[in-house]
């Protein structure tokens, strides 16, 4: 029996994600700790995609979120072997696995969100969605441009400054490729974010961090680790180095896992597991309509013969 955690990022969350966390006891205390970031109207802000998209907002709002959703169902699930969060959601599977605590996770994205719009001032970039045949090649071969995030040969996420951005979005368009700009408003995971990966790295290091109680794979190496010395200097240079997704899921699925979870709104990562590892159910915790069927649905995986 064993069970692989997915922590989403920037992107998933949306106004009516979740609607069961309020109703989960065990989700209150992290819910506290978001409302005393972002405010405790945040369901009704939510329905302002401004609001909902803004950098200083996402980051803190998905941390809560992610972990709200996974303590909420955590006391009747089975400790899971593996964890991986994808971009701001490494935080939150940090936090999950034991390294710190809630209000620590809540903190870290809040300061992670200003280092990064600190490290945006002047020159307006953002991250582009890029789909087709050869995506991966074709981006790796576009100048003032940087790979953000791999995802799989086919698909692939690239940052940097917004006119460049569009101006290799229209040639991508017209060799075939499916580009779609995302609702990010820095350049996440791109040499352009190195001041914010120093910065926050130097928060980190004041922090007193504790072992994790499960393997966290790491979204700059893509390999799965319990050591404090590869592991926290990895949460800080993926902000500036490109995620290496696609190593992420082929290492948690290296780990034997019988159901994969991803905690938290939406269900994009549900959906690229599913592509690339079809065989091993997975889904999301935002397709539930209760903490109650998701516990039950992990439960029959792992009893499954």
């Amino acid at each position: 029996m064993s069970l692989g955690l997915l922590f989403p990022g920037q992107g998933a969350q949306h106004a009516q994600m979740l609607p069961w966390l309020e109703d989960a006891p065990a989700a209150a205390p992290a819910l506290a700790s978001l409302c005393r970031r972002v405010g405790a109207d945040w369901r009704a802000c939510a329905s302002d995609p401004q609001w909902l998209h803004a950098n200083a907002v996402a980051q803190p709002l998905l941390t809560g979120v992610d972990l709200a959703a996974w303590q909420a169902v955590a006391p009747r699930l089975p400790t899971p072997v593996v964890m991986a969060g994808y971009s701001v959601g490494e935080i939150a599977a940090f936090s999950a696995a034991g390294m710190y605590d809630t209000d620590t996770a809540l903190d870290l994205a809040v300061r992670r969100a200003q280092a990064m719009d600190l490290a945006a001032q002047g020159h307006g970039g953002g991250l582009m969605s890029v789909q087709g045949a050869s995506a991966a090649a074709l981006v790796a071969a576009e100048a003032g441009l940087a790979l953000a995030i791999r995802i799989h040969p086919d698909h692939v996420i690239v940052g940097g400054p917004i006119r460049e951005l569009h101006s290799a979005a229209a040639r991508w368009t017209d060799a075939g490729l499916r580009c779609k700009a995302l609702p990010i408003a820095v350049a996440s995971h791109t040499p352009w974010m190195s001041d914010a990966a120093d910065a926050f790295a130097r928060h980190l290091a004041t922090l007193t961090l504790k072992p994790p109680k499960v393997a966290l794979i790491s979204n700059l190496t893509g390999q799965s680790s319990r050591q404090l010395q590869v592991l926290a200097p990895a949460l800080s240079g993926q902000i500036a180095a490109t995620v290496r997704w696609d190593d992420c899921l082929d290492s948690l699925a290296e780990r034997g896992v019988r159901c994969v979870l991803e905690m938290g709104p939406g269900a994009a990562l549900t959906a690229m597991w599913r592509d690339r590892y079809p065989d091993i159910p997975a889904r999301s915790a935002d397709e539930f309509r209760s903490d109650t069927g998701l516990v039950d649905w992990v439960s029959q995986q792992l009893t499954a013969r």
